[in-house]
This record gives structure tokens, C-alpha cells and sequence, in this order.
């Protein structure tokens, strides 16, 4: 499964999944591209309106995009992962920063993903989101007593379940304007969130980077 990696401009926590195998593809979106150098990572392209950099120097994969346009930076370098075939994304300096906004586009963006075939993957603070759609997803626990979040991505969620988790539910309908799914803890070794209708935004915690 080809994987794509993505660099964006907010906060950069560590790398948890790591770009090496042969077809991986690497973008650094904007100022990502900082974060790229500071990861000892070479991107395979740059984008952006270059509007949080200076524009580095023009090259073969050196893209950019205008100002004004509906895609932001990180859905630009998604819909390229997509052209080149990746099915697996991992996103890096997607949440925190100063923009609220772009993390909330970003959660967006995973559903995006997931109905396109492709799964994304945003990473936070020892923490990491994907998106489920009419299915079910299995996570395996990384930290005793480990959160776990769900939230509807949608006006409503039903059939939703949650095994080996401290609050289960079962059957249980979520929606937009409550969040029932937040903060709950993973108990068993593996736990499973499923939903039959809907879509829902799935967030755990990680291990420390320094303690893996």
C-alpha cells in the first residue's frame, strides 16, 4: 500500500510513522517544509501560496499554488497523494499552532480521504485521529488507561459501538451537538469502535515519543 507523508505548518510533535521504503511520497505543504528540515526529511515535492515562507528556490518539485483557491495547503497536498496513488496518509504539523480553523479543516480532511478510498492519519500531541465511514476499526491499546475520543462528523451516527473501552456503548447514535464520544479509556488490549451509518472521527492516545 503506497503511503504518502504530509508536512504541514502547525505543530510538529515528532515522527511516530517514518518515510523510507522506496514508493513512499513526501510532501511538505508551505511552511511545512521547515518541518521537513528539522525532521531530517527530504521532501519529494513542495506546495503552497507560500504565504507562512518565502518561496524556496524553483525547481522540479517545487509547486505553487495561488492564494485565493478553495483547497488549503494540506488538502492541495492530499488530493496530490491521491493522484499518485497513495491509499495511506500520514499528516504531520496538521493540529495546534495558532489555527484552530486549519486542525478543524484537517479533521475534515480525513473524511475526505476515507471517501475516496484512502485512509489518513492526523497526528497531535501523543495523540492520533482517523476517520470511520459505515464501518468498524480496531485499535490496539498504547497506553494504560489511554484516552479515546469519538465524535460525529455529521448531523447524526447510528449503530454506533465501542468494545474494551471504560464507557462502552452499544447500538448508541451520536451526533454534532453533544459529545458523548469524548474522553473515554481504552481497558483491553484491543479495542473497537463501529459504526453502521455515518461517520465518525476517531482519536487515541500515543505513547510519549521519549518512552517508545
Amino acid at each position: 500500500m503506497k503511503r504518502c507523508f504530509i508536512f504541514a505548518a502547525g505543530t510538529f510533535y515528532g515522527l511516530r510513522e517514518q518515510p523510507g521504503a522506496p514508493d513512499d511520497f513526501v510532501i511538505a505543504a508551505d511552511a511545512g517544509y521547515e518541518t521537513c528540515r528539522k525532521a531530517a526529511v527530504t521532501p519529494d515535492v513542495i506546495l503552497g501560496d507560500f504565504d507562512s515562507m518565502d518561496a524556496p528556490s524553483e525547481g522540479p518539485g517545487v509547486i505553487r499554488l495561488p492564494v485565493e483557491k478553495d483547497d488549503t495547503d494540506t488538502m492541495a497536498a492530499v488530493k496530490l497523494g491521491l493522484e499518485r496513488g497513495c491509499q495511506e496518509f500520514y499528516i504531520y504539523g496538521g493540529t495546534g499552532g495558532k489555527r484552530l480553523d486549519h486542525t478543524l479543516a484537517n479533521l475534515q480532511t480525513l473524511l475526505y480521504l476515507r471517501r475516496r478510498g484512502a485512509r489518513g492519519f492526523l497526528y497531535d500531541d501523543a495523540f492520533v485521529w482517523t476517520v470511520i465511514e459505515n464501518e468498524s476499526i480496531t485499535i490496539e491499546q498504547t497506553v494504560e488507561w489511554g484516552l479515546l475520543s469519538v465524535f460525529c462528523l455529521g448531523d447524526r451516527a447510528e449503530g454506533v459501538f465501542e468494545q474494551g473501552v471504560q464507557y462502552p456503548l452499544e447500538d448508541a447514535a451520536l451526533t454534532a451537538e453533544f459529545p458523548l464520544g469524548v474522553s473515554n479509556h481504552i481497558l483491553e488490549p484491543k479495542a473497537e469502535v463501529r459504526v453502521g451509518r455515518g461517520a465518525l472521527a476517531v482519536g487515541w492516545e500515543l505513547l510519549p515519543l521519549c518512552s517508545r
